[in-house]
């Protein structure tokens, strides 16, 4: 009895080491990515589009046989991880945790709040696992020097590029149509006033303003700011404050659930009747949507849009289009796009690096060079700057237009020259600012 019980500890013991060298080589038989989303909160809708993306991305590299790792000398299946940061930083830090101690995810992507990304930040630094974040555009998230950034990669604009954009078509387009049309002084300064949300996104984008207004000496005054926490959806006191003071046109720093409700209640219940302009992460399907007529004519900052695309990369924007619609019965937000791409570019790292070790594939994402995809890069490439780690992209204006058989609103190109597929307009109820 005793001799029987001996071999069935010992067999007992050879099953469980057994079991768990077969974990251990499973383990290596799958890419691991954590996808860092805001599932549920006031961007959700945002955090919906990155998912999704990020599942068709890694079931169109799957469908290929997968990430090939010359270590292993094979091809293996993507994982994606759902990390859901429920719009908070609190839920940034538990979700990026998790994934990284518990999920052992070999890189991330996504990523969407600056001020959500910012507060789990120092959980990737400690444990060096390289991270393209895909939103997040302030620059105190990229540039910051109270931690190692060296494992993150910022595949977006950062704030000062769209604010650039933006500022520029107002002095170069906008300015002298207001004084051209209303019989102005051409020297007259646009009068702006800037709405914004008080987070680091926000107000990233506000100094932004204000830097490129002193740097480029534009004559462009701004005669009202008014912020409101994050999650707002009444906004009709800061805009009665703003319409007060006669502004030409109004720059909003807003996710999408605040922009709708910020834009019919300024044109319906202030009466605004203004050009109000936006950025690019309210560049969603849901947007066009929900704002209904009175977004027609409001200006939209871009790099990728559902419903316009550059001729530059217009057949990649189509199949990506269709593609998405294929699997989710939808169209994909800016959000989206970018977070497809970064799946791709993580992926291409790893086949550079030929291993799943963190620290190499951070040194091939250094040194990657690929052809833009989807969005029109800066010099027809992705490649991370050397001193940020950031990616350029060649950004556009587009004015939204009434589409009768959609019946929503349409963006349209209107700047820059290279890309644009038609002229500015000020609309006949478009009403100047008095000062």
């Amino acid at each position: 009895m005793k001799k029987e019980f001996l071999v069935i500890c010992l067999l007992c013991i050879g099953f469980a080491l057994l079991a768990g060298c077969t974990e251990q080589q499973a383990a290596t038989d799958e890419l691991k990515i954590g996808v860092v989303a805001s599932m549920t909160g006031p961007a959700s809708t945002t955090g919906k589009d990155i998912w999704q993306s990020a599942v068709l991305a890694a079931d169109e590299i799957n469908a290929d046989g997968g990430v090939y790792v010359a270590d292993l000398g094979k091809k293996i299946p993507i994982r994606l991880i759902q990390g859901d940061d429920e719009s908070t930083r609190e839920g940034g830090q538990k979700a990026v945790s998790r994934l990284i101690t518990q999920d052992n995810v070999d890189f991330l992507v996504g990523g969407f709040s600056s001020a959500v990304v910012s507060a789990h930040q120092s959980i990737v630094a400690e444990h060096k696992v390289p991270y393209i974040i895909s939103g997040a555009s302030s620059s105190a998230v990229s540039r910051r020097t109270d931690i190692d950034t060296s494992t993150m990669f910022f595949h977006r604009p950062n704030a000062e590029d769209s604010a650039e954009a933006i500022m520029l078509f107002i002095d170069r387009e906008m300015r002298p149509a207001i004084n051209d049309k209303f019989g102005f002084s051409a020297d007259r300064p646009l009068r702006l006033a800037i709405i914004y949300q008080d987070t680091s996104f926000g107000t990233g984008q506000r100094d932004a303003v204000h830097n490129h207004i002193k740097n480029y000496n534009l004559p462009i005054e701004v005669v009202a700011e008014a912020s409101f926490k994050m999650g707002e959806s009444d906004f009709r006191t800061a805009l009665t404050s703003v319409k007060a003071a006669n502004p030409d046109a109004v720059y909003t720093v807003t996710f999408l659930n605040e922009l709708v409700p910020l834009i019919q209640q300024g044109r319906r219940d202030v009466g605004l009747d203004t050009i109000f302009f936006a950025i690019e992460c309210n560049d969603d399907p849901d947007f066009y949507k929900g704002v209904g007529t009175y977004g027609e004519y409001m200006m939209l900052q871009s790099r990728f849009s559902p419903y316009a695309a550059p001729k530059e990369t217009e057949s990649a924007h189509a199949a990506f289009i269709q593609n998405f619609d294929n699997r989710w019965n939808g169209f994909p937000g800016m959000m989206g796009v970018a977070t497809y791409e970064a799946v791709f570019v993580g992926t291409q790292a790893v086949e550079n690096a030929g291993t799943l070790n963190k620290d190499a594939v951070r040194d091939a994402l250094n040194d990657l060079e690929i052809p833009q995809m989807i969005e029109v890069m800066k010099d027809g490439t992705i490649v991370f700057s050397d001193d940020f780690r950031e990616s350029k992209f060649d950004l556009y204006l587009a004015q939204l237009k009434w589409d009768q058989d959609a019946g929503e609103t349409r963006p349209v190109i209107v700047w820059p020259d290279s890309l644009k597929e038609t002229d500015f307009v000020l609309p006949d109820w478009y009403t100047p600012g008095q000062g």
